[in-house]
């Protein structure tokens, strides 16, 4: 793959020739010394937040790189996972001509951002076993199909995909492989970072909002050859990640030992509500999770969703989803949260 693979032949024409935005803290990066900043038009009374972040947010970036084994030219961070995916939508495919392929059931995001983008997004189920069906996806794509979204470990499916799957997508596939890890610190298989380079054609994203708890800042990450991320860095907002966003991010990103603590008591508290649901009658499948949640194929599951409705505990009904009839959506919670669900699991009936 690394042989033929051109990503000059992927970029859009507007985006090969843009010459992207210069912000003030792009010309001048600060050392550390005592400086008079007046290039930037802020405000000079200091409040915590009156200056501008770091456009490149550095400093989080050089922890997450020493963390993954990568270099921090092979980082991109986003507001959001969701941003991250957008821009690889901006930079990769041309509007009302390039297609996408995704992988449903899956994170629906991937066919929301087709139709902002007005790019054709192409779906192949995955197969009853929810794993990739690679001759269906090879047979699906043509020479615009540039981008490929493989949400692994699956969302609401919640197993990781076929490591020899995958395999044969990234080498056959003659586009950009997107790979979602947004679940990955929670599953037993090991992600795809360490492949960046032998598969120039390959994004790793992850997210800060699962794993580290920190949904509400909302900070996405891009894993990628220098190349692709010298792409997305010309077309990124200058400012897309505040501030506080890269402080908190910092500070829970360096705990590395607490956040290890807490996705083990959930992995743990994984394997408790699982046994509690093999026990009830009317649970009749539950789907392998390699993340923090687990899918359960139920005997009605509009009337289970409202009973739990009705018990103060919300979950997610996924039974309008392709290959989801009658499944709910279960995430782990704390230890009290579970045994709540659990208690109020076998009073219903």
């Amino acid at each position: 793959m690394s042989a033929v693979f051109n990503i000059e032949n992927l970029v859009r024409a507007s985006v090969k020739d843009l010459k992207p935005y210069s912000s003030a803290r792009d010309e001048y990066v600060s050392d550390g010394t005592k400086m008079v900043f007046l290039d930037a038009n802020e405000n000079p009374f200091e409040n915590g937040v009156n200056r501008y972040p770091d456009p490149q947010q550095r400093s989080l970036k050089s922890e997450l790189a020493k963390q993954r084994g990568v270099a921090e030219a092979n980082i991109l961070l986003g507001n959001g996972s969701d941003e991250v995916l957008d821009l690889i939508f901006r930079a990769f495919c041309e509007p009302n001509q390039d297609n996408i392929i995704s992988l449903p059931p899956t994170y629906g995001m991937y066919k929301v951002l087709s139709g902002i983008n007005a790019v054709e997004n192409r779906e192949v189920l995955l197969t009853p076993d929810f794993e990739p069906d690679v001759t269906g996806i090879l047979n699906a794509a043509d020479e615009n199909s540039k981008l490929l979204f493989l949400c692994s470990p699956n969302n609401p499916t919640g197993n990781a995909f076929s490591e020899v799957r995958i395999t044969q997508i990234l080498e056959q596939f003659s586009g950009i492989v997107v790979i979602d890890e947004a679940y990955i610190d929670f599953s037993g298989k090991e992600g795809w970072l360490s492949k960046l380079s032998v598969y120039p054609n390959l994004i790793v994203t992850q997210t800060l909002s699962k794993a580290y708890g920190m949904a509400g800042i909302r900070l996405g990450i891009c894993y990628a050859s220098q190349e692709i991320i010298a792409v997305l860095n010309k077309i990124k907002p200058p400012y897309n990640v505040n501030q506080l966003t890269q402080q908190k991010a910092l500070e829970r990103v360096v705990r590395k030992g607490l956040v290890k603590e807490e996705v083990n008591q959930i992995l743990k508290e994984r394997e408790s509500l699982i046994a509690a649901l093999e026990e009830l009658e009317y649970v009749e499948q539950i789907h392998k999770s390699d993340a923090n949640f687990v899918l359960v194929k139920v005997d009605d599951a509009d009337k289970r969703y409202d009973q739990l409705l009705g018990a103060q505990v919300v979950v997610r009904n996924r039974s309008t989803q392709p290959l989801c009839n009658n499944t709910l959506r279960f995430t782990v919670g704390t230890p009290e949260e579970n045994k709540t669900l659990i208690t109020i699991l076998k009073q219903i009936r």
